[in-house]
C-alpha cells in the first residue's frame, strides 16, 4: 500500500511538472508572437513584405529542424534531452532578440536557433503520451489538460507583453522570455521522466508503415496547415490593424488576445467530455465554421466592442482544433508519436509560410481588412479537405 502512494504520488508529481513545463513554454510563445511583427516594423525598419519574408523563412526552417528532431526522437533519441537542448537554445536566442536590431542577422542566425526552440514544444507532448501510455493514464484527458496550458497562458502573457512593452522596451521583454525559458529547462531538468524512444523495429512494423500514403493523414495535415495560415495572418496582422485605428486605445490588441484565451480554455476543458461523445470528426467540422464565421467577422466589424465579442469565434476555432488537433494526428498515427506530434507542429510552421507570403503581400497593396477575408477563404478550403478525412 505504501508503495501503491509513493508511485501514485510520484505520477502526479511529474504530472504537474508536464503541465507547468507547457505553461512556461506557451507563455514564453504567447509573450512574443503578438509582438514580433511591431518588433520588426518598428526595431529593424522591416517592411510589411519582410515582416512576412521573416515569418515565412522562420516556418520552413521549424518544418525542417523539427522534422529531423522527431525522426531522432522516435528512432534512437531520448526525447527529454532533446528538449533540455532545444530549451537551451530558446534562451540563447531570446539573448538574442533582445539586444540585436539587425534584421539579416535575426532572419538568419535567429531563425536558426527559433527553428530549434520550437520543437521543444511537440516532444514534450509526445513524451507526455509515451508516458501516459506506459503508466496507464487516461492519454485524452492528460493531453488535452496540457493543451489547456497552452490557453492560459494565452490568457495572461498577451496583455502582459504590451504593457511591458509599452513602459519597458523591446529589451525587457526579451529578458522575460529567455528567464521563461530558463525556468522551463530547469523543469525539464529536474522533473520530467527520461523514457527509453521506441525500438526502430516498432516504428517500422507498426499498424501505419504507410503512414505517407494514408489520405486521411495527409487530407487532415492540408486542413491543419489552412487553418493555422489564417491564425497566422491574424496574429501578425491584428497587432497592426488595432494600431492604426484611431478609436481603439493602445494595448487593446492583448486584450483581444486575452479574452479570446480565456474563452478557450472552457472550451478545450469541455472538449473532453465532447471528445468521448461525438468523437474528433464532428468537433473538426465545427472548429473549422467557427474559423470561417471569425474571420468574416474581423473583416466586417470595427467597433472595440463588436472585435470583442467575435472572439467567441476564435475561441471555438482554437480551442477545438489546437486541442485535439495533435492528439487527432497521434491517433491516425500510433507508432510514431513524435512522429505525429511534430506533423501536427509542422502544419502549423505550413499555416505560418503560407500567412507570410500573403499577409504580406495583401496588407501591403490592399490594406488590413482585405486580409482577413483571405483568411475566410482558405478556411472554407480547410473545411472541403476536413470533409475528406473518415477516419476517428
Amino acid at each position: 500500500m505504501e508503495l501503491e502512494q509513493q508511485a501514485e504520488g510520484s505520477n502526479q508529481l511529474v504530472s504537474a511538472a508536464f503541465m507547468a513545463t507547457v505553461l512556461l513554454l506557451g507563455i514564453s510563445g504567447a509573450f512574443q508572437w503578438p509582438v514580433l511583427s511591431l518588433f520588426l516594423t518598428r526595431n529593424t525598419g522591416a517592411t510589411p513584405m519582410m515582416v512576412g519574408a521573416f515569418y515565412t523563412v522562420n516556418a520552413i526552417a521549424g518544418i525542417g529542424m523539427s522534422q529531423l528532431i522527431a525522426r531522432r526522437s522516435d528512432a534512437t533519441g531520448n526525447r527529454r534531452n532533446l528538449i533540455i537542448a532545444c530549451c537551451s537554445i530558446a534562451v540563447v536566442n531570446a539573448l538574442l532578440f533582445a539586444y540585436n536590431r539587425h534584421y539579416w542577422v535575426l532572419i538568419s542566425l535567429g531563425v536558426l536557433m527559433s527553428a530549434v526552440s520550437i520543437a521543444a514544444m511537440p516532444q514534450v507532448f509526445a513524451l507526455a503520451r509515451q508516458y501516459a501510455d506506459q503508466t496507464g493514464g487516461e492519454v485524452v484527458k492528460f493531453t488535452t489538460r496540457m493543451r489547456a496550458q497552452i490557453s492560459l497562458s494565452w490568457i495572461v502573457a498577451p496583455p502582459l507583453a504590451f504593457f511591458t512593452l509599452a513602459h519597458f522596451g523591446f529589451t525587457v521583454l526579451y529578458l522575460i522570455v529567455a528567464s521563461l525559458f530558463a525556468l522551463a529547462l530547469l523543469l525539464v531538468v529536474a522533473l520530467l521522466p527520461s523514457l527509453p524512444a521506441l525500438p526502430v523495429q516498432a516504428i517500422e512494423t507498426g499498424p501505419n508503415v504507410s503512414k505517407t500514403k494514408d489520405r486521411d493523414v495527409w487530407w487532415l495535415f492540408a486542413a491543419f496547415a489552412l487553418l493555422w495560415a489564417g491564425d497566422a495572418m491574424y496574429l501578425i496582422d491584428m497587432p497592426l490593424y488595432i494600431s492604426s485605428l484611431s478609436h481603439v486605445a493602445a494595448g487593446f490588441a492583448g486584450w483581444l488576445l486575452g479574452v479570446g484565451a480565456g474563452f478557450e480554455v472552457l472550451i478545450v476543458l469541455f472538449s473532453v467530455t465532447l471528445i468521448h461523445r461525438f468523437g474528433k470528426r464532428p468537433l473538426l467540422l465545427v472548429g473549422v465554421l467557427s474559423a470561417v464565421v471569425f474571420y468574416a467577422g474581423m473583416a466586417l466589424v470595427v467597433s472595440p466592442q463588436a472585435l470583442m465579442a467575435i472572439q467567441i469565434f476564435n475561441a471555438l476555432f482554437i480551442g477545438i482544433v489546437g486541442g485535439m488537433g495533435m492528439l487527432y494526428m497521434q491517433d491516425l498515427l500510433p507508432a510514431a508519436p513524435g512522429s505525429a506530434s511534430t506533423l501536427y507542429s509542422n502544419s502549423v510552421s505550413t499555416g505560418a509560410i503560407i500567412a507570410g507570403l500573403l499577409q504580406g503581400l495583401v496588407s501591403e497593396n490592399l490594406g488590413h481588412q482585405p486580409v482577413y477575408w483571405v483568411a475566410m477563404v482558405i478556411s472554407l478550403l480547410a473545411l472541403g479537405m476536413a470533409l475528406r478525412v473518415k477516419k476517428a
